[in-house]
Formats: structure tokens, sequence, C-alpha cells
């Protein structure tokens, strides 16, 4: 691809390896292109943030493609992960440590293929406490590391498919489809609420965004490859 391929705007779509934040995925894809072609400025943005603990599908836009990037974040997602049932954690994930364990020998494998029937549709569900959304010019996540509390208003997702594809126990893996908004952590914390007991995530990755597979998608190491000499 060429300098001027970039600037009319391309759609990347890159793996996310874990521990990388979406932002520095961004921010190293710009700095390569900018040292390939030698060039000042060159917009470059993604369609969905990625958490620092999943991997995954990140679509990437470049100069003009990023007018474009609203499209791709109303698309519907497809996740593949784990849920680890029986202990709860204040961020849903492996963020933070356990707080709280529960009893699970009441819960069978088909309890918890019974279980996932209840969030299919249009469902209320509140973002953690540790997110990225904003209130009062805070993001929450600042707020919750401080050890400060705030409500947070339940919102309407919609989840089109979830299903245990794979039990051993306490680590359930499962897939979800989901529509935009929806927190694969809440619907962990949720599901171990519905199950009588208490789950958190422990592994995350983004499959789908709308026709895009991670199937074709590139590592950032291959991408960096691919622009040639001069990167």
């Amino acid at each position: 691809m060429t300098e001027e391929d970039f600037k009319n705007g391309q759609v990347l779509l890159i793996d996310k390896p874990l521990e990388w934040t979406s932002f520095q995925a961004v921010n190293k894809l710009r700095w390569h292109i900018k040292q390939r072609f030698k060039i000042k400025k060159i917009k470059v943005g993604h369609a969905g943030t990625l958490d620092p603990l999943a991997s995954g599908l990140l679509i990437i836009c470049t100069g003009k493609q990023t007018k474009e990037i609203h499209t791709y974040q109303g698309q519907e997602k497809e996740y593949t992960g784990t849920f680890t049932v029986g202990a709860t954690t204040p961020s849903y994930d492996l963020e933070t440590e356990i707080d709280e364990t529960y009893s699970t020998e009441h819960i069978t494998e088909e309890l918890l293929k019974e279980t996932t029937k209840q969030f299919i549709g249009e469902i209320q569900q509140k973002p953690p406490i540790f997110s990225a959304i904003k209130k009062d010019g805070k993001r929450l996540y600042e707020l919750a590391r401080k050890g400060e509390t705030t409500e947070i208003k339940a919102r309407t997702v919609t989840i089109t498919e979830f299903e245990i594809t794979n039990i051993n126990f306490p680590k359930v893996d499962f897939r979800v489809v989901c529509s935009k908004g929806t927190y694969i952590r809440s619907l962990a914390f949720d599901f171990g609420k519905a199950l009588n007991s208490g789950a958190h995530l422990s592994t995350l990755r983004r499959t789908k965004i709308g026709d895009f597979s991670v199937d074709d998608a590139t590592s950032i190491e291959g991408f960096i490859e691919s622009l040639g000499e001069g990167s």
C-alpha cells in the first residue's frame, strides 16, 4: 500500500494482543505509517475499544475512512471467552482480586445451559464500575480505583446468541453475539447471580464485528512487516 492509499482511507483488521490497550495499537500503527512514508500527520482511529485483558478483532481506520468509524462501532459483535464460576471481583474480570466466593455445588451443566436463555433478547445491563464511561467528566474506573462509589444506570442491550461451548468447572467457556454497548464483564457478573452463585470473566476474545472476522486479521507485527522497508 502507498501513502495515498492510507490517506484516502484503509480499513485494517488487527488481532489485538493481550495487555495492549486499543489506544496503544492505534498509536503503534500510526507511528509506523508516518515513519514508512516520512509524513508528519495522518488520521488513524479504532472502531470500538477492546479492554487490555481482551484479545481479538480491532478495526483500525486510516485517513478519510476514519469518518466511517461510527458505522463499524454500531455493528453486532461476537465474543468467545471463559467465565470462572463461584467467585466475583470488583471489576468483574481479572483486573482486580477476588472479593467474594460462593457455593457452586448446585450448579449442573443443565442449569448453566438453561440460565443462558434468561439473557437472550433485549436485557437491562449495568456497565461495570471499572469502565471507561464518563460521569461528571471523570471516567468510572478513575473513581473506582480511588474507592469512590457511584450509581450507574442500567442500559438496554441486545444479546442474539449466548451459548455454553465447554465446561471444565469452575471454568465455563461461552460464545456471545451482542449489540453495541454490551459489557461481557457485566454479563459474567449477572450470569453468576442468575445461577445463585457468582462469576467473573477470566478470558475474552472478540471474534467478529459485523461481517469482519478475526480470522482475516493480521497481528500488529504482521502489519508492520507488510509496510516494508523503512518501517
